[in-house]
């Protein structure tokens, strides 16, 4: 087996104490084949199916993984389910998890010390959204980021074809331009086929990663870290022209706002999946997770999968994207064979299976190198990947709330741009400084 810098550094120095999370030295031998890990289990919210599949693919090259297992866990949840875990000795061995769960998860982790880990070959090794898992400090790594899920842009090929559209908007310009063409309204303007579900919350899936995509194209961080600790930042001010927080609002919400050109969404409509796989919405935003899914459940629709529209402006590309890592709880009973476990599922080879097997990207520069020819899907999450970020939030069940609320209270009249960013901004500092 080749060892790369990277994992010759992770396996000098390994593993938690079951009690007081401290490191202890143990070198790895691959001629010890599964005894060297020994019986590993992993508790995570990525899908039982995929996982599993995962790991029989994973068995037939590395030996080594052979006692390594996966329970699947629901998001909301895990953070409580490993706390009683932890307290009564049954603990698993390796957590995986998105940023979305990390603050809630973080009191229950020992972070990899960057002695064990260091920065240089941290950054050097794993996309850049693999920092939010660095522990304040300097105290390390939450984890060792393992998949990455950005959004993408699905398109339903024959509503745009048949307009003489070539291709999906690669501008949110140019996706509003398309909205008179595409949009079919009714003579009481009820739509019957939209372009794209954005404008409303709770019938559109995923909003709270496009209002993140939003957000964090133009710079706004959403949560940062200041003297007083984690506090939200929506962009509420700004020195010059329009807050960028308020631009997000304006932008996202005239897509449901009848008297607007661009109005092509509403309340009243099913949910943006369900419409998509009906044919009556040309332009779907979901993780690039959800493609097997998309083609199986409407085999008929010809589906294509592009990067999510940047602003015409930008400089940088940005894409909001669901980045998991393997993290070591406290308590576990078998820590070091655990972080070899994590260590091993970095390779480039290791990395591509459980790519192809889950339908994520890696979470590896070197595995994001090896772009798989045969798979269009990959090619857009292989490349988002490299630029995906994110941001620490409350738990996903919170968020949804706060974010609902500021579109729903924006929609509906009931609030400004500015009260209702102020109030999000409250809601979401008040979670975030929770202890």
């Amino acid at each position: 087996m080749k060892i790369s810098a990277f994992q010759g550094i992770l396996y000098g120095v390994f593993g938690i104490g079951a009690l007081i999370g401290l490191f202890v030295f143990a070198t790895y031998t691959a001629k010890n084949g599964a005894n060297a890990i020994g019986p590993v289990v992993i508790w995570g919210t990525l899908p039982k199916e995929s996982m599993e599949a995962t790991l029989t693919e994973l068995n037939k090259i590395e030996v080594s993984l052979k006692n390594v297992s996966y329970v699947e866990k629901d998001q909301e949840t895990l953070p409580a389910e490993l706390a009683a875990a932890i307290a009564t000795g049954g603990a698993p061995d390796l957590v995986l998890a998105s940023q979305e769960n990390l603050l809630a998860l973080a009191k229950f982790v020992a972070p990899i010390p960057l002695s064990t880990l260091p920065t240089s070959a941290f950054v050097n090794t794993f996309v850049g959204e693999g920092n939010l898992f660095a522990a304040s400090g300097g105290a390390g790594y939450y984890g060792i980021p393992f998949l990455v899920d950005p959004l993408v842009l699905f398109s339903n090929h024959a509503i745009l074809a048949s307009l003489g559209i070539a291709k999906p908007p690669a501008t949110w310009e140019a996706l509003v331009g398309l909205v008179p063409s595409v949009a079919t309204l009714t003579s009481t303007r009820q739509i019957t086929r939209g372009l794209i579900a954005l404008g409303t919350y709770d019938n559109v899936d995923h909003a709270r990663g496009i209002l993140s995509t939003l957000f964090l194209q133009i710079g706004v961080p959403i949560s940062t870290y200041s003297a007083g600790g984690l506090a939200a930042d929506l962009g509420r001010t700004s020195e010059s022209g329009v807050p960028p927080g308020r631009a997000v609002l304006s932008f996202y919400t005239q897509f449901a706002d009848p008297s607007k050109v661009s109005y092509t969404w509403d309340p009243s409509l099913p949910d943006s999946e369900k419409m998509f796989l009906t044919g009556d919405l040309a332009l779907y935003i979901g993780y690039a997770s959800r493609a097997r899914y998309l083609e199986a459940a409407s085999p008929n629709l010809a589906i294509d999968t592009t990067p999510i529209p940047q602003p015409a402006t930008t400089k940088t590309r940005s894409v909001y994207g669901l980045a998991y890592a393997l993290m070591l709880p406290r308590g576990a009973k078998n820590a070091a064979g655990a972080y070899q476990a994590a260590v091993l599922l970095t390779e480039p080879m290791k990395q591509a299976v459980a790519a192809k097997t889950t339908g994520l990207a890696p979470a590896t520069l070197t595995a994001l190198a090896a772009v798989p020819s045969d798979d269009p899907v990959a090619a857009v999450a292989y490349a988002e990947a490299l630029y995906a970020k994110g941001w620490l939030s409350p738990s996903p069940l919170n968020t949804d709330r706060i974010f609902s609320r500021m579109i729903g209270n924006v929609v509906s009249g009931r609030s400004s741009f500015d009260t209702a960013l102020n109030s999000a901004g409250q809601s979401l500092s008040a979670l975030l400084q929770q202890k």
